[in-house]
């Protein structure tokens, strides 16, 4: 069976994302890009449920958040933050350090309007507590 056959339809497919968890890190890894995009919206009830199998992934996801990072749409930026972001271990939380710098640095208008940078001060702090230890 092809593994995007497993992808959710809408986003209360809770059935979709059980099916998605039967499958190997390695077949959901070819399917990041799509399973990232229902974190658009922190609101979705499937978004939980999708966070916790992205968490599998640890270090493949870093690429693909900071390919939303980038995106420019705020909303997303902020959802992965205190969702997916926040719930990584430091040690992936390291590797965004630069990208979350530069939103706090130069943020985007949009960014500024959707108060991106108090998530990432908290963030940030997070980084900075565990090199200090």
């Amino acid at each position: 069976m092809d593994i995007r056959e497993c992808l959710p339809r809408d986003k209360f497919d809770y059935e979709a994302v059980r099916k998605l968890s039967e499958f190997s890190d390695v077949e959901l890894k070819v399917i990041i890009p799509e399973l990232m995009e229902w974190l658009q919206d922190g609101n979705w009830p499937i978004s939980k449920p999708v966070e916790d199998l992205l968490l599998r992934l640890g270090e493949d996801l870093i690429p693909h958040l900071k390919d939303v990072l980038k995106t420019q749409d705020p909303q997303w930026e902020y959802f992965i933050l205190v969702g997916l972001i926040d719930r990584l271990p430091v040690s992936h939380l390291s590797m965004l350090q630069t990208d979350l710098v530069r939103i706090l640095e130069s943020p985007t208008p949009d960014e500024v309007l959707e108060e991106l940078d108090g998530v990432i001060l908290e963030l940030l702090e997070k980084i900075r507590e565990t090199n200090e230890r």
